[in-house]
């Protein structure tokens, strides 16, 4: 019986060290998500703020050479297709996708959009692999690594892989977009600004 209750005992703490590894404690849900700057594979400027506007955005980091990343990627497509285009009450605007890849050369970056067909259109890099300004900002220690924001820039939840926001999207359509930040007291770009 001793034995039967320490390997529980073992096997929950292995556990819980596992989930406290991989857990983003940078980015809070109910904060402001950090401004992105970067260029899109055409090299051309994007910010974070002009895509979520009016929208709900599921950022995704990733890279062309990771597996796990990449195995997740035709999930994503899915998803990207069943609510892209679908009507969430209080973003006008729908869903979008925003992929952020830490990887550091273009060509293959370029090469895995293209062959995992993630056709949304906004992607994103500074090719800098992990010292990127986007990995900095969101505390992002390991990908694949996802986070979804509303219409008014709030963080509204973290996930290990991008499919699970499906629930909260789910959620969504059927209640509408309520921003954690009023539940939290914070308030966003536009309501500071007013």
């Amino acid at each position: 019986m001793r034995k039967l209750i320490a390997t529980a005992v073992l096997a929950l703490s292995i556990s819980t060290a596992a989930h406290a590894q991989y857990e983003n404690t940078k980015i809070k849900v109910g904060q402001l998500a950090p401004e992105l700057n970067l260029t899109t594979p055409d090299d051309k400027p994007i910010k974070l703020s002009e895509v979520y506007e009016k929208r709900v955005v599921l950022l995704d980091f990733w890279a062309s050479w990771c597996g796990p990343c990449r195995r997740a990627n035709p999930r994503l497509v899915e998803m990207y297709k069943k609510y892209n285009g679908q009507k969430i009450k209080g973003a006008k605007k729908g869903f979008e996708v925003v992929s952020i890849s830490l990887d550091k050369d273009k060509d293959p970056w370029v090469k895995a959009i293209a062959k995992d067909s993630l056709y949304w259109p906004y992607h994103m890099s500074d090719l800098k692999g992990w010292d990127s300004k986007a990995a900095s900002e969101y505390g992002t220690s390991f990908i694949p690594q996802a986070f979804l924001v509303g219409p008014d820039g709030a963080v509204i939840a973290k996930y290990n892989f991008a499919e699970q926001a499906a629930e909260d999207l789910e959620k969504m359509l059927k209640d509408g977009y309520t921003s954690p930040m009023k539940k939290t007291g914070k308030k966003g770009k536009k309501e500071a600004e007013n």
